[in-house]
């Protein structure tokens, strides 16, 4: 999966002139790769898709599928990089690689198979590193937000709730991450934190 047009029709050459590989559906979103109705085995994601949807947001989605997920990756990005390894990709795989070593690595990331690499494992190991704060799907939801700069009202707007229970989740998000070791009592504060976990997305 990939937003570039002339990466995707390579790829997809790629996967085509490969006996032991079938590609089910080579799409620019996982939006689209939903909309297809497809049931992949495995997909090869795309650290960075055009769209605006986050490593983490993308491989959830992916997962629920019932999908595994090999990150494609540049390497140029280590939060992007350790957003997907925490969101429990199979692996990651460097563009830069030889055809020979990336076809291998899809041969055996479809069959279940872990696919380690530096920039995988520098991700877990940076991502143990990190308490979890054990942050509620909503509370993520609304860390998103408020962590990118919007006010109280704003985010209360777009989430259909009150000002009040904003400011009431907002807290119990600083209590959670105070409680896991980690310092949150200010907004730049909790973009850090929001950034570490993957939570905020990437702006271009």
């Amino acid at each position: 999966m990939d937003d570039h047009e002339l990466a995707l029709t390579g790829f997809t050459h790629l996967l085509e002139g490969d006996p032991d590989l079938e590609l089910a559906a080579a799409v620019s979103t996982v939006t689209e790769l939903i909309a297809s109705e497809c049931q992949p085995d495995l997909v090869v994601l795309d650290l960075r898709l055009s769209d605006g949807t986050s490593p983490r947001e993308n491989v959830d989605a992916i997962r629920r599928l019932g999908a595994g997920v090999l990150i494609l990756t540049s390497g140029e990005d280590p939060r992007l990089i350790r957003a997907a390894a925490r969101a429990g990709v199979l692996g990651m795989v460097r563009k830069s690689e030889p055809l020979k070593t990336l076809l291998s690595s899809i041969r055996r990331a479809a069959a279940g198979e872990t696919i380690p690499s530096t920039d995988w494992a520098a991700a877990l190991d940076a991502a143990l590193d990190l308490a979890d704060a054990g942050l509620s799907a909503r509370e993520r939801e609304i860390l998103s937000y408020y962590a990118a700069g919007q006010t109280t009202q704003s985010v209360a707007f777009q989430t259909g709730l009150s000002p009040n229970t904003i400011a009431d989740y907002v807290s119990r998000i600083r209590a959670k991450y105070e409680r896991a070791g980690r310092l949150a009592h200010s907004r730049v504060d909790l973009f850090r934190r929001a950034e570490e976990d993957g939570i905020v997305p990437d702006i271009q």
